[in-house]
């Protein structure tokens, strides 16, 4: 007798799609799960990682949440852009951008660098829209940091991290 187990991907019977948050399917005896709206999304068992087979896109999964994992600095860029957005449309200004360290060669080029003035020497504090970046510490202290793109402190409080379906809503 076959285990039920095995007859799905490694993420189970069903998922939310990483786009609408639709509860999506999975297909028995393959690595996919089928969205009506997006399409495929293929599995990886050995990066646990899904990805969007018309767009190639990838995402992991932290905390039950999925977060789009980048290659190109526009779109980790637009995501905090967009993150941005809907917190101050909520009411709140964000103070500081903490981005995973993963991404650090990735965005460094397009980080705001102030320039010396009067002869001061240039400061090593980048920004980004404005606001002071940090890296993330090294995931080995704090595993969330291998998934997870970015987080805003905000005014007064915790931070607020965004997965990045959550941006359209």
């Amino acid at each position: 007798m076959v285990n039920p187990a095995l007859q799905y991907p490694i993420f189970g019977p069903e998922i939310q799609c990483p786009h609408c948050r639709q509860t999506i399917p999975a297909l028995t005896l393959t690595d996919t799960y089928l969205c009506t709206r997006h399409g495929a999304f293929e599995a990886d068992p050995e990066t646990r990682e899904l990805v969007h087979l018309q767009s190639g896109r990838h995402w992991r999964q932290w905390q039950e949440e999925w977060y789009r994992q980048h290659t190109h600095p526009d779109g980790i860029r637009f995501e905090i852009h967009e993150a941005l957005d809907r917190l101050y449309t909520q009411g709140y200004r964000a103070t500081r951008v903490i981005i995973a360290r993963r991404y650090k060669d990735l965005v460094s080029a397009y980080l705001e660098r102030s320039t010396p003035w009067r002869g001061k020497a240039e400061t090593a504090s980048p920004r980004l829209y404005g606001l002071p970046v940090e890296f993330s510490p090294p995931s080995e202290d704090e595993p969330c940091w291998d998934v997870i793109n970015f987080d805003l402190e905000k005014e007064p409080g915790a931070p607020v991290r965004y997965p990045y379906f959550r941006l359209f809503e």
